[in-house]
């Protein structure tokens, strides 16, 4: 995967309560790590909690581990849209150290929208596939919540 094909990145260290006691990131670590960037990637988005414009949840997560990341690394998480279907939004992630440029890990999550006062799940809403799909919000100026 290339290095642009990525259009959003957050860096993180690694925390010590991140790792095992083999002194690696534990495998679950790796997960929040993903969080964390699609966390500020909606933010970058302009909505504080999640999806603009929708609610979400998780239905599917996956990662593959291709080295060990140790103690105070600094990381890049990087994230790009995958596919936005009728009811679910795909992101694909990459893990890269920082300092040294190996890819550490990739990943995948697929979640589903819901509507906030029921939870059922409804199909993606015109505004929150426009704005996933441009990678900024509609109006820098406002900020998109459920």
């Amino acid at each position: 995967m290339s290095d642009e094909s990525f259009p959003f990145r957050h860096r993180l260290a690694v925390r010590f309560r991140d790792c095992d006691p083999m002194g690696h990131a534990n495998h679950a670590a790796f997960f929040t790590y993903f969080e964390q960037c699609r966390l500020m990637w909606w933010r970058h988005l302009g909505s504080a909690s999640g999806p603009p414009g929708a609610s979400a949840v998780i239905v599917h997560a996956e990662c593959d581990y291709r080295a060990p990341a140790l103690a105070h690394d600094q990381l890049e998480v990087r994230l790009r849209l995958g596919a936005i279907g009728r009811s679910s939004v795909t992101l694909t992630y990459e893990i890269v150290n920082a300092t040294t440029g190996v890819r550490l890990a990739e990943g995948r999550t697929v979640s589903v929208t819901l509507d906030p006062a029921t939870h059922q799940q409804i199909p993606v809403p015109e505004v929150t596939r426009q704005v996933m799909e441009r990678g900024k919000p509609l109006d820098s100026q406002k900020t998109i919540d459920i």
